[in-house]
């Protein structure tokens, strides 16, 4: 089963599901696959290209532990000249097939990948992508400009946050300022009202002793019935 891209297949999936390489004259460019075993099985892998003297591919072949991943680094090697129009007809097709539990990629038969072996094999073909410096500018460019629209917008929520806290922090200062005077009068009422009753008790005393002083004083001054 051949598919492009990599929502058919059932072994393994791919991401990305093309190669993009940045083109520029006499440098390397690389891509990097991230292939996954979507089986309880192990799974082996080998990659193709058509162009093998173009791309250096490691690992090239692998086995793959059930439910594991693989990277695969893909690298162009330096050009001399531009491709016209900058577009690519090289394609790479990846093949994978299930092997026994255990198995070792030096111990992969010969025959492996072959169709003509019995086993079931899948393979997923794979587009390529040459972008120049220039659209990779634009895009980067793209990006600072929409973090530069989206900034003003945060920018005006940081205040607002601010202005809120702020707010909030007033109101706290007043009540606990509110709470404190309201403390104090309550003291003052209880001072009064512990004066007020001293008071009335000092008067109450000292009539009483007037009243015991006095009876005394009658007592004692009055005739003797001898």
């Amino acid at each position: 089963m051949s598919t492009f891209g990599s929502g058919a297949n059932h072994l393994i999936s791919i991401q990305p599901d093309e190669l993009k390489f940045q083109f520029e004259l006499e440098k390397q460019s690389y891509c990097d696959l991230k292939v996954v075993n979507n089986t309880e099985n192990h799974v082996a892998f080998k990659v193709k290209t058509t162009s093998p003297k173009k791309y250096f591919v490691r690992p090239n072949t692998g086995v793959i532990d059930p439910w594991d991943s693989c990277i695969i680094r893909v690298t162009l090697q330096a050009q001399r000249e531009y491709p016209p129009d900058m577009q690519c007809k090289d394609k790479f097709l990846l093949q994978s097939t299930i092997v026994p539990p255990h198995t070792d990629v030096d111990e992969l038969q010969q025959d492996t990948f072959s169709k003509d072996s019995g086993r079931a094999i899948e393979e997923c073909k794979l587009r390529v992508l040459y972008i120049s410096p220039a659209s990779a500018e634009e895009n980067s460019t793209e990006e600072t400009l929409g973090a530069s629209t989206l900034s003003p917008d945060s920018t005006h929520l940081n205040q607002a946050l601010r202005r809120l806290k702020d707010e909030r922090d007033g109101a706290v200062r007043q009540t606990q300022q509110l709470q404190q005077e309201l403390d104090m009068l309550k003291r003052r009422k209880v001072r009064k009202s512990d004066r007020g009753f001293s008071f009335t008790f000092a008067i109450f005393v000292a009539l009483i002793g007037i009243m015991v002083g006095f009876l005394l004083n009658l007592s004692l001054s009055s005739p003797s019935t001898e």
